[in-house]
């Protein structure tokens, strides 16, 4: 990588070193030491006094021009003995470089020793000013010297230059890197034809950068300190930043700085190509610091940083014991797109206190109840967005963040049905925030309840109705109706719901077909030798009773099923005694789908699950009439 540099002095090396001590080989006789530190330097008076106004006055304060023993002291000369060293070969005009790493600590302390034009022409402060100014242009060398400040604190500070470095960095990455020609070290920064350094004086120029992608910069800001990375973000979001940079370059951050984080093996093997923390040596107490202030850098517009790595943070931060502000913002954050999130991500383990259940199920409930309040307030301020239950059922409208929750609830309530300590009124809980409207089928939610009451054979008859309660049996698939008639572990009421439901849908389709086919058939005779058209229309004819055909198998079907359910609960007039039905069932027409003027004296099935104004009274009658009039259908 190229780098920027500017050549200062012309004379040959003099100093050499001997343990702590610095010696120059002039072969003048040492009169002037400086201590720096635990460092000693056995200089001359005269190139250091011509340049330096600090130690001018020192000399004639305390030694006197003469004397031969004098001793000076800078132990808080910014950037220790290594800087000073470059500032004595500066005073000596020997050859030395100005590069990123050590134009900091030259600056602050050429401003420590006031080395200004006033005390010599080209000094010290006049070069490091004029290098700074033209480092600037470079995004590589503005990061180094970035790195270096907190060294030379704080006169790094006093001068500007953590602040210029910020303003810097901010302009660069906020710009498109197309339109500019500073180097910048993803980009590809332009080399000499003799080596690799960019002189920025102009002997060498630099080439147009190449396109580069919007996280260029994410490796290279991740290297700063947490204090001066935090300004660098904060500047970046004052400067117009997308919120998704911001919150990538947080996350790369995080991954380099956080060892507990990048130890989650879900989130390594799903981003193998994440960085390596470096930061192995943080003690838990660091990190829980360290990531209480990356939450604090976290955009919160909803999506600017991926929900895994939300629910990632949120698992390390409970595992840190980070403080409850913390864990209540990423909860926030998550629950606002928690339509984005994955199955996987949500089984977060119970580290709490209690250890109740296996998954830390108050958790993803506070975070539901963030979606749902965010969801309805949405709602509430978009008048033209309608939720319409029949397409959603027809799969015309499009997937909506609620349906998309529910269906991600009913996994993970699957997930944790399992565990035995999970109480039935949290299963509830988290199931029925989950409003009718956004499941187009239940499966999902019978498949939760089936593993729960397997898991939990000890519940009593009235628990068991209360969570199959959270079911509506109108929208179960005919393979979950099917399984649900063979299920001893649901209540004989439910069966019942299901059973009664299929067969009224069963013969509303039949009386829609049957509805059909004589428009059709009338349409035939009207129209006559039509040509196509006709054809059409036979052809749909052929399809109608090929359907009714197959609506006719699956009635035949329940009433077998339904047959084995009596079987099983030891007759029929048990089940009748303990329903208390009525001896006469109604009857319902096929053609009208409505019931006959005797239904009025019988009760409904279950007023809370179903509107209808029917009962399902004798079950081996209503299918024997279904047959019959499936039967008259076939033949006309």
């Amino acid at each position: 990588m190229a780098r920027l540099i500017m050549r200062l002095g012309s004379k040959s090396e003099v100093f050499y070193r001997d343990g702590q001590t610095w010696l120059c080989s002039t072969g003048l006789p040492s009169d002037l030491v400086v201590e720096v530190g635990e460092t000693v330097f056995r200089l001359h008076k005269f190139p250091l006094l011509s340049r330096s106004l600090v130690i001018a006055n020192q000399i004639k304060d305390y030694c006197g021009v003469d004397d031969e023993n004098c001793v000076l002291q800078f132990h808080d000369l910014p950037g220790g003995a290594k800087t000073f060293l470059l500032v004595a070969k500066f005073c000596y005009g020997i050859r030395l470089e100005l590069n990123a790493m050590n134009i900091v600590g030259l600056r602050c302390a050429a401003e420590y020793l006031q080395m200004s034009e006033d005390h010599g022409d080209g000094n010290l402060i006049m070069q490091t000013e004029s290098f700074l100014t033209e480092m600037f242009g470079h995004w590589t060398d503005t990061i180094k010297a970035l790195a270096t400040c907190e060294e030379c604190l704080p006169y790094s500070e006093e001068l500007h230059i953590v602040s210029r470095c910020i303003d810097s960095l901010a302009m660069k990455a906020c710009a498109d890197t197309g339109l500019f020609s500073w180097p910048v070290s993803e980009c590809g920064t332009a080399q000499c034809p003799e080596g690799n350094h960019v002189l920025w004086n102009g002997i060498c120029s630099t080439a147009k950068p190449q396109t580069s992608s919007e996280d260029w910069w994410y490796a290279d800001v991740s290297f700063l300190r947490l204090p001066l990375y935090k300004r660098l973000v904060i500047a970046f979001d004052s400067s117009g930043m997308k919120p998704e940079r911001i919150a990538g370059s947080v996350v790369h951050y995080a991954k380099t700085h956080l060892p507990l984080l990048c130890r989650q093996s879900s989130f390594q093997s799903r981003n193998s190509a994440a960085p390596v923390s470096t930061a192995t040596h943080l003690s838990d107490m660091d990190q829980m610091n360290l990531l209480e202030e990356i939450v604090a850098l976290i955009p919160t517009q909803k999506g600017a940083t991926p929900t895994n790595f939300l629910l990632r943070l949120l698992r390390t931060s409970m595992i840190l014991r980070a403080r409850p502000p913390c864990q209540e913002k990423l909860e926030r954050l998550i629950g606002a797109q928690l339509d984005q999130a994955a199955l996987e991500d949500l089984l977060i383990p119970n580290i709490g206190y209690s250890m109740e259940t296996l998954y830390d199920i108050d958790c993803i409930q506070r975070i539901l109840d963030h979606f749902i309040r965010v969801d309805h307030e949405s709602l509430n301020s978009s008048s033209s967005y309608i939720i319409d239950e029949g397409q959603l059922m027809g799969g015309s409208h499009p997937l909506t963040p609620m349906t998309m929750v529910a269906t991600l609830v009913d996994g993970y309530l699957a997930e944790v049905a399992p565990d035995v300590n999970l109480k039935l009124p949290k299963f509830q809980s988290l199931a029925a925030v989950i409003p009718d409207y956004a499941r187009p089928t239940n499966d999902g939610i019978y498949r939760a309840i089936d593993i729960y009451l397997k898991a939990h054979p000890w519940l009593i008859d009235s628990e068991r109705e209360q969570i199959c309660g959270l079911m509506n049996c109108q929208k179960l698939s005919l393979e979950a109706i099917t399984h649900a008639t063979q299920n001893e572990r649901l209540p004989l009421r439910f069966i019942v719901q299901v059973l009664f439901f299929e067969q009224l849908r069963l013969r509303t389709s039949i009386a829609g077909w049957v509805f059909v086919s004589d428009n059709l058939e009338n349409s035939r005779n009207s129209t006559g030798n039509n040509g196509g058209a006709v054809r059409d229309r036979f052809t749909e004819a052929d399809n109608i009773t090929e359907r009714i055909s197959e609506l006719e198998k699956d009635c035949l079907s329940m009433k077998e099923e339904l047959e084995k359910l009596v079987k099983a609960k030891r007759g029929w007039n048990i089940f009748l005694k303990k329903f208390s039905f009525r001896s006469k069932s109604k009857t319902i027409d096929p053609k009208t789908a409505k019931p006959s003027s005797d239904s009025k004296k019988l009760k409904p099935c279950d007023s809370k699950t179903s509107t209808a104004k029917v009962s399902f009274a004798n079950g081996s009658e209503n299918f024997n009439k279904g047959e019959s009039d499936l039967q008259v259908v076939k033949e006309n």
